[in-house]
């Protein structure tokens, strides 16, 4: 009965003009959340514009054509919401979670961001700054800047290899003609889901959205997405002046859409997703080798990526690694325990039902659903599918995906003298 109430609290409509409007009521809390995500992110943006993405969703922050900058974020307070803003490969996000009565004024304010824009050229050359001090902020963060430096090794020419904010290079050539353009295309009703969450009314979340976006000229827009083929680097960056040397061992791994993601969830938990995980229990508590270690996976529609990270003294680097490859070596030759499973399980279907009690969590959700699946997934149809799971099922995820010719090395760090090769990849 539970399962089928919560179905029932879920609603969609799709306008003539495609924007798609998704809520789920939830009439016993006092806090609603409403968001704007549309269906494009750095994944979509050509070579020569890599970073407009995450420059819109900063710009649209400086003025409408209705609000000033200033007037966005008193608003915002006075609200006495959390307004949230956020670029991925493959979506961006603006979301604002107020008291159930101010959800029109919440809309109103999101929608105004989004759909009408000022970028004036004054208030361009400000954000490509501060973009551009963001960029610094990477370069300065050891674990961001290998991270950028793998992916790209990782996926070489490829949108996903290149960095979200943007480059140096990049970022100053966001004019207001560039921008506007790419906004007014990639912003496209076609492209919008607006979801929300909390004591809220569908049909007028479905009325107030219609009004906005009514009038948002829907322009062709139809970037090619080349699946990705990823690469299998070994990649050593020495920088003398870090204290810690920082690991990342990593493999493809299933997508976002893919029927495997629950296991391979599962598995990520069990090797490095907690304090009792593998890699915690080894690397840090039996040897004190690191400080922060685990795994990880970024799935996006067509491709998945797994990894371990770890950060450590340069001098002690290669045993982290040598024990990382033993624990995904045993992991893909023995099957799990049936208790390591459960606690895996348990640890997925716990943080699926307290997600159910915070309304951004729920309105999130629901876009990204609709993004990746083109549909709502009952938390009880996911809860059935991590159930199903066996330890079999894990053994032979593993062997299919870590495979020593497709295993992936990359460090950053004081590391002369440091080298890995093939033989030491080996499964």
């Amino acid at each position: 009965m539970f399962a089928r109430e919560m179905r029932d609290q879920v609603r969609k409509t799709r306008l003539e003009n495609g924007l798609t409007v998704i809520t789920e009521r939830m009439p016993w809390l006092r806090s609603a959340t409403v968001g704007i995500w549309v269906r494009r992110g750095s994944r979509h943006e050509p070579a020569e514009l890599n970073g407009i993405c995450h420059f819109i969703e900063h710009a649209v922050f400086k003025g409408t054509l209705r609000r000033t900058a200033l007037d966005i974020a008193i608003e915002t307070d006075r609200l006495g919401g959390h307004l949230d803003a956020y670029t991925m490969h493959e979506l961006t996000g603006f979301s604002l979670k107020v008291v159930d009565t101010a959800i029109e004024q919440a809309f109103d304010l999101l929608s105004d961001i989004v759909a009408r824009p000022r970028f004036a050229p004054e208030d361009l050359a400000i954000e490509q700054r501060v973009i551009l001090e963001e960029i610094k902020m990477v370069e300065d963060t050891p674990e961001e800047l290998l991270a950028e430096l793998f992916n790209d090794a990782f996926f070489p020419q490829h949108p996903l290899g290149r960095p979200i904010e943007g480059t140096p290079a990049t970022v100053p050539t966001f004019d207001r003609e560039r921008t506007l353009y790419f906004h007014r295309r990639s912003y496209a009703p076609r492209n919008i889901v607006v979801a929300a969450a909390g004591n809220i009314e569908h049909e007028r979340l479905v009325e107030l959205a219609a009004q906005v976006f009514s009038a948002v000229p829907s322009e062709d827009d139809a970037p090619s997405v080349e699946r990705p083929t990823p690469a299998a680097p070994i990649l050593i960056e020495r920088k003398r002046d870090l204290e810690q040397a920082h690991m990342i061992l990593a493999a493809p791994w299933p997508s976002a859409r893919s029927e495997e993601r629950f296991a391979a969830n599962l598995l990520i938990s069990i090797l490095g997703g907690g304090t009792s995980s593998r890699l915690w229990q080894t690397i840090r508590e039996e040897r004190g080798l690191a400080y922060s270690v685990g795994a990880a996976t970024s799935a996006f529609s067509d491709v998945g990526v797994f990894q371990v990270y770890a950060g450590t003294s340069p001098d002690q680097l290669g045993e982290v690694l040598d024990l990382s490859m033993r624990e995904l070596r045993r992991i893909a030759r023995e099957p799990v325990s049936d208790e390591e499973l459960r606690l895996a399980k348990d640890q997925a279907i716990s943080s699926i039902l307290l997600g159910l009690e915070s309304s951004s969590m729920r309105a999130g959700t629901l876009a990204r659903q609709e993004i990746i699946h083109g549909r709502y997934i009952p938390p009880e149809e996911t809860i059935e599918l991590i159930e199903r799971v066996t330890p079999e099922d894990l053994r032979d995820l593993a062997r299919t995906y870590l495979q020593t010719e497709r295993m992936a090395f990359g460090a950053l760090g004081d590391l002369n003298g440091f080298r890995v090769d093939r033989a030491r990849l080996e499964i």
